[in-house]
């Protein structure tokens, strides 16, 4: 069963979303601890990440955030 949110877009593909631009976001500011590049339906992340910026932006977008 997918979840949907108030405009019908499953909550899965906004949670996705969110996910990929935060790791986006976090390797432009610090590009010598992390690449995101995205390869056909998936991605490849190799480096440090910030576990707690990604669960923020994760949790915001759940509960209905930007």
């Amino acid at each position: 069963m997918v979840s949907r949110d108030l405009i019908g877009e499953p909550m899965e593909a906004k949670a996705v979303g969110a996910i990929i631009d935060e790791l986006e976001r976090q390797a432009m500011q610090q590009p010598q601890k992390l690449t995101v590049v995205r390869k056909g339906g998936g991605v490849d992340v190799r480096g440090e990440i910030d576990v707690d910026a990604l669960v923020m932006v994760v949790v915001g977008c759940m509960a209905g955030g930007p």
